[in-house]
């Protein structure tokens, strides 16, 4: 199922349940992530995307956080994502409902498929290949009660 999105910033804003499988191609390791992202406005009329968490891999298991900002793209439904030193990392459009993005660190692929599935689920994954990674990172993102 399908969900265009017009507004992207309108839609993401707000909390989120995240839920994440990640998986090692090459040595057959899996392991998870759960716990909350906020999307949370900023004074450039972005966001700033705030996730916390645990992490489960092998025999690790502990806290996990990582924050990324959103900008407003071209149109309504579209933002551009960058790390939070401000450096570029990809581009999203769910306008259509669904966009692929990449971003190239070298010597590694970066490769996102955004889908929209609802007005409350918002999935992801991340496809990562290089000389040393084989990896595959699949997030699915449900919407919180607002308070």
């Amino acid at each position: 199922m399908s969900y265009p999105v017009p507004d992207l910033r309108a839609y993401l804003l707000g909390s989120w349940a995240v839920e994440r499988e990640l998986v090692d191609r090459a040595s057959g390791a899996r392991g998870s992530f759960a716990g909350t992202v906020a999307f949370e406005p900023t004074n450039d009329g972005g966001l700033r995307q705030r996730e916390r968490g645990t992490v489960r891999w092998g025999a690790h298991e502990g806290p996990a956080e990582r924050e990324y900002l959103w900008r407003p793209g071209a149109h309504a439904g579209t933002m551009d994502v960058f790390f939070p030193d401000g450096r570029p990392f990809h581009a999203v459009d769910l306008t259509g409902s669904a966009d692929d993005g990449a971003h190239w660190c070298s010597p590694d692929d970066y490769r996102v498929r955004y889908e929209a599935i609802g007005p409350d689920e918002l999935r992801y994954a991340w496809d990562v290949k290089g000389p040393a990674k084989d990896l595959l990172l699949t997030s699915v993102l449900r919407r919180l009660p607002r308070p």
